[in-house]
């Protein structure tokens, strides 16, 4: 299931399958924010902005406009099963 950043729920984890745009932030790309990297929602502000995400050991933060841009393939968390 393909789906974005933004829509991620606190502790889901995602590949990251390519970017709505062109247009992406370059402090993302040196922090590890790559097709084939996984991403885990941290944790959400309260007006769901900014994003607080993992990706690759860097915990970062990131506007929700950007989170709408980067699209990823759901894992299947096996502690839910």
């Amino acid at each position: 299931m393909i789906v974005n950043v933004a829509q991620l729920k606190r502790g889901q984890k995602g590949i990251i399958k390519e970017f709505a745009d062109d247009i992406l932030p370059i402090k993302l790309l040196e922090l590890g924010c790559l097709p084939g990297n996984t991403i885990e929602l941290v944790q959400i502000a309260p007006f769901k902005d900014p994003i607080y995400i993992n990706v690759n050991g860097s915990h970062i933060a990131i506007r929700r406009s950007v989170a709408l841009l980067i699209e990823l393939e759901l894992l299947e968390d096996i502690s839910q099963t």
